[in-house]
């Protein structure tokens, strides 16, 4: 199995940053999945926000380019999420995953998935 435990979420202004933080392990995890940041608000379908995959290449959700940073530490096995100049609506939980997807930003394509972390951004 992977546990995929996210850390980091909380409450802040408009304008405002947050690092999200998504520790990986288990015995079926491995070192090359591609990790994702997904996020999902009441009401609203899980969106994908950000991903990387072995080799550190990036995809972003037109939304968050420029804002939000996706990183990995892959000695430690964990995922980060920077996010600078927060929204209102960016308010949602931000959830980790990990798997080999064939389409990066799509949920259905990821199979090991994290309990999630609020983030709320105030107006």
């Amino acid at each position: 199995q992977v546990q995929l435990v996210e850390s980091g979420g909380g409450s802040v202004q408009a304008g405002g940053s947050l690092r999200l933080s998504c520790s990986a392990s288990g015995y079926s995890y491995r070192s090359w999945f591609t990790l994702a940041w997904f996020r999902q608000s009441p009401g609203k379908e899980r969106e994908g926000v950000a991903a990387i995959d072995a080799d550190s290449r990036t995809i972003y959700a037109d939304s968050v380019k420029g804002r939000f940073t996706i990183s990995r530490d892959n000695a430690k096995d964990l995922l980060f999420l920077q996010m600078n100049g927060l929204k209102p609506d960016d308010t949602a939980v931000y959830y980790c995953a990990a798997d080999s997807p064939s389409e990066f930003l799509q949920p259905e394509n990821y199979k090991f998935w994290g309990q999630g972390t609020q983030v709320t951004v105030s107006s």
